[in-house]
């Protein structure tokens, strides 16, 4: 029997879909796992490795000390919601729908890197914050990409770290010993009684998925909400760092706010040491491409305030301005074998590229309208093969803000003067070169309008 007759016993679709996991198979065999930490209100100079020098993030440190740090890695936007748009669809504050908090839910043409990796025959998980869609929305992450998800779906929820349940996929699952005070005066946001911290039940979660795919070739998306403040818990008791112990601040005569403040981020950086552990435990760590970032700047909301610990470091402003404290963020990659380690990339990039780079390591088509770029040969150590932006642009509300090269234009809300920075002179975006540079002004203000077109 010859091997065209025998292939045509073979019933069509069985060989397509033979075909299809052959191909599928074939693409992700030389791809990594990819795993994205994002953390909530974390600040540019809150890590050791940034510059920090009362808060202790041992992990982090080491984790940049053996891979890359970004020094100009960009969120999507000033605040939460938005930043998190971006990042997914590859899109700046130009081509998104919102550019603030204001409420908004995935629909089924908003294509995001979840979506796209599955493409790949990605295993696809996710776990923390969402706030992007319930369960009975088309904005559920189950809708968009991910197969997995487990913890908050509503963004007010996710002020609470005692909050009386959490989601697991469509199912609510409920946190022993936690009740809410169901008070209209702290939106009901805040729990009277404290027993399980959400957080910890969160990265269980993480370090279980790792375990439970570790034979499959995975993305994993970890948004942990530390260290944003229960700003809820901060109005009625001037204290919304919620967190189980002060850990090796205990001792210290600081304020609760301020020792909770720093142990919130120390907890943080122990578990993504567990994280990192984990992958060499399993022997994933150099088939595994770890990127961990912040959504915005740092926050002064639930008693604390950004100056304690100099959390913006070197930067003007914070979380809700457009100035560079509010959205320069801390960055670093980790691929053990692949990132140089001790390495660093100072070339603007930001949320929006996120989409680019995972399709490039997935092998997947990156779609045609993204704003992004893949930065996966700068992450190689390619540089002089590292495409770079033209502009990076920011909305939020009614402020605007353009970086061109070492330029940075800021317009700090409606009918305010376009402020003018050189970043390469001026880190800390003190002295407004505007008056003296006009036409830089109206090449800024030209590109962004190119930007919003």
């Amino acid at each position: 029997m010859t091997f065209l007759f025998r292939l045509k016993l073979i019933p069509f679709h069985l060989f397509l879909a033979a075909a299809s996991f052959s191909l599928s198979s074939s693409l992700n065999a030389n791809s990594p796992n990819i795993i994205h930490i994002m953390v909530d209100d974390l600040g540019y100079g809150d890590l050791g490795c940034y510059g920090q020098k009362t808060i202790k993030t041992p992990n982090l440190d080491m984790m940049a000390k053996k891979g890359m740090k970004l020094t100009d890695y960009y969120s999507g936007n000033t605040v939460c919601r938005p930043s998190r748009l971006s990042l997914w669809t590859g899109k700046h504050m130009g081509h998104t729908p919102i550019s603030s908090n204001a409420n908004y839910i995935f629909k089924p043409e908003d294509i995001t890197a979840a979506e796209l990796l599955k493409k790949a025959n990605y295993t696809t998980g996710g776990v923390g914050k969402w706030a992007m869609g319930g369960i009975e929305t088309t904005g559920h992450p189950n809708h968009n990409g991910f197969d997995y998800w487990f913890g908050y779906l509503d963004q007010g929820q996710a002020h609470n770290y005692y909050p009386p349940y959490l989601w697991r996929n469509k199912e609510k699952i409920p946190l022993d010993g936690n009740i809410l005070t169901n008070s209209p005066l702290d939106r009901k946001r805040v729990s009277k009684k404290r027993t399980t911290y959400s957080h910890d039940i969160i990265t269980s979660e993480a370090l279980n998925f790792i375990k439970k795919n570790q034979k499959k070739t995975f993305l994993l998306h970890v948004h942990w909400t530390i260290p944003h403040a229960n700003n809820e818990g901060g109005r009625a008791t001037g204290d919304g760092m919620e967190v189980p112990d002060y850990g090796i601040y205990n001792n210290k005569k600081w304020s609760s706010v301020k020792k909770g403040a720093a142990a919130m981020i120390s907890r943080m950086d122990r578990d993504v040491g567990r994280i990192l552990e984990l992958l060499k435990e399993l022997q994933l760590n150099k088939k595994t491409f770890v990127f961990f970032t912040s959504d915005n700047g740092p926050h002064s909301e639930g008693g604390h305030k950004h100056e304690t610990f100099n959390s913006n470091g070197p930067l003007r402003g914070f979380k809700r301005d457009l100035y560079e404290g509010g959205i320069r963020v801390p960055a670093i990659a980790y691929w053990p074998g692949t990132i140089k380690a001790g390495t660093s990339y100072s070339k603007p990039l930001a949320f929006w590229d996120w989409l680019p780079t995972v399709c490039d390591l997935a092998h997947v088509s990156i779609p045609h309208d993204v704003d992004g770029i893949s930065f996966v040969e700068a992450l190689k150590g390619k540089y002089t093969n590292q495409k770079e932006h033209e502009f990076l642009f920011w909305k939020f509300s009614n402020k605007l803000a353009i970086r061109k090269g070492m330029w940075k234009g800021v317009i700090p809300g409606l009918g305010k003067k376009m402020e003018l920075y050189n970043l390469e002179l001026d880190i800390g975006e003190a002295d407004n070169l505007a008056m003296k540079n006009p036409e830089k002004v109206r090449e800024l203000k030209a590109s962004i309008q190119n930007a919003i077109k």
